[in-house]
C-alpha cells in the first residue's frame, strides 16, 4: 500500500532551526509557538508543494541507478 504524502517524512537528522521564531521575532524556548508554527506551515505550503512535486517527477522518471 503507497500512500501519498504532502509533506516530506520528518527529519532523521538535527533541525538547524534558529533560536529566534522568525514569525513573532522572540526566542523559541520562551515561550509555546503553536500559533507561530502554524503560521509558519501556511507560508511554507507553496515551497512544500513544489519540493513533493520534484519528488515525485524524479521517482517517475525513473531512470538506471547503479547501472554497470
Amino acid at each position: 500500500m503507497t500512500v501519498q504524502r504532502i509533506r516530506p517524512p520528518l527529519a532523521g537528522h538535527r533541525l538547524d532551526l534558529p533560536s529566534i521564531c522568525d514569525v513573532c521575532g522572540k526566542a523559541r524556548s520562551t515561550r509555546k509557538h503553536a500559533k507561530c508554527s502554524s503560521i509558519r506551515q501556511q507560508r511554507k505550503q507553496d515551497e512544500w508543494a513544489a519540493y513533493m512535486a520534484n519528488v515525485a517527477a524524479k521517482k517517475a522518471q525513473g531512470g538506471r541507478r547503479n547501472a554497470r
